[in-house]
């Protein structure tokens, strides 16, 4: 198993995880794949999709950990949480501050990012454990609200997710967010078969990542 501070550390420097949701197993795949190629390697599969555990377990099969670190996302228990990360889950990412979730990722020492969208949330999740703060739904406030946190909480490290597009994603990361969740505006292409869009968006958001942060 790959090193909890490995995966963080792998995580943040790339500055964007891929939120998948699919219609199916298959799709989810082609969909992981086509954003590995675009140089996006940290790939969240949400329990949204049929079958998320064997798709993770998949994944995890196929790549080795310097080519794809996979997650699960939408985790709402520890229950699920734990079937993630028996199927191989590198990191799990939820929408809500769920206490017990945070307790059992932190007992085998994988990642948590617990969600929250108020200042209060930010210092529960925080005072729990959770490694990085989700703020969802990013789109109900704007990269200004990441200003506004790290006004009283610079040490926060926080990832939106929701309202993250190619035209703002330079905002978020010169807000202070350690990386970035990008859902439907990375993966939109998978609706008409275009996968080869989902890549070159996938580098567009790297690319834009890296000038953003003077790189």
């Amino acid at each position: 198993m790959i090193p909890k501070l490995n995966i963080l550390g792998r995580m943040i420097q790339s500055g964007v995880v891929a939120v998948v949701r699919a219609d199916s197993s298959e799709q989810a795949l082609l969909i992981a794949e086509a954003c590995r190629k675009g140089g996006v390697n940290a790939i969240e599969i949400t329990f949204t999709i049929p079958g998320a555990s064997k798709v993770i377990e998949d994944l995890t099969k196929a790549y080795k950990g310097d080519e794809m670190i996979v997650g699960a996302g939408t985790v709402l228990d520890p229950e699920t949480a734990r079937i993630a990360i028996l199927a191989g889950a590198q990191y799990i990412v939820s929408p809500s501050l769920n206490l017990e979730t945070v307790k059992l990722c932190n007992r085998y020492q994988i990642p948590i990012m617990a969600g929250a969208m108020t200042i209060d949330g930010v210092v529960a999740a925080m005072e729990s454990g959770a490694d990085i703060v989700k703020i969802f739904p990013g789109e109900a406030f704007g990269p200004s609200f990441i200003k506004a946190i790290k006004g009283p909480l610079p040490q926060a490290p926080l990832m939106p997710t929701g309202g993250v597009s190619l035209d703002n994603v330079d905002e978020w990361i010169k807000a202070g967010c350690v990386a970035v969740g990008v859902g439907s505006n990375l993966t939109g292409g998978a609706k008409t078969g275009n996968y080869q869009l989902i890549t070159d968006t996938a580098k567009k958001f790297v690319e834009k990542v890296k000038e953003a942060r003077g790189l």
